[in-house]
């Protein structure tokens, strides 16, 4: 049993930017997460927040927001890499 990754990761259907407005998620969480966070949402609204319910809900929205931050974390690096292998080509041909 291993952990899962970014890469094999099955992301959530992204909400739509009219029930993401309807929903009333602020713009700062209007992510590939979104989806997940509108039943959220409306899970802890009915229940009145009490911190016992709606525990599938938010753990499946904060695996995905982890997925997500992993997936900037790679993209960062690959960006990285890619400008340290740039720069490396660049010094080795200006050497020449």
């Amino acid at each position: 049993m291993g952990h899962e990754t970014v890469e094999n990761y099955q992301w959530p259907a992204v909400a739509t930017a009219e029930e993401m407005k309807e929903a009333k998620i602020p713009l700062g969480y209007r992510d590939r997460c979104a989806g997940l966070l509108i039943p959220l949402n409306k899970c802890r609204q009915e229940t009145m927040y009490l911190p016992w319910k709606c525990n599938d809900l938010r753990h499946a929205y904060e695996k995905c927001e982890y997925m997500e931050f992993q997936a900037r974390v790679n993209a960062l690096k690959k960006q990285k890499e890619a400008a340290a292998a740039a720069k490396a080509a660049a010094d080795a041909s200006a050497s020449l």
